[in-house]
């Protein structure tokens, strides 16, 4: 899930405006739903990152990263 130009320059738009005029209730909404989608695909593309992320150890062995549990 990746996240549009258009829509990070509308989540930037609704924070201007409700910094200076206030929100309406739909805007709200909107602004709720923008700012999950980018949450996620910015966990998306971290989790990506890191899943093809590999440690080199000084006497050249490598591993992938793993996850703690």
């Amino acid at each position: 899930m990746a996240v549009t130009n258009e829509q990070i320059a509308r989540i930037n738009e609704l924070a201007r405006k409700a910094k200076t005029t206030g929100l309406t209730p739909e805007e709200e909404q909107e602004r709720k739903a923008l700012r999950e989608a980018y949450v996620a695909a910015f966990r998306e593309s971290l989790q990506s990152q890191l899943d093809n992320t590999v440690v080199v150890h000084p006497d050249g062995s490598s591993e992938k990263l793993k996850k703690k549990k």
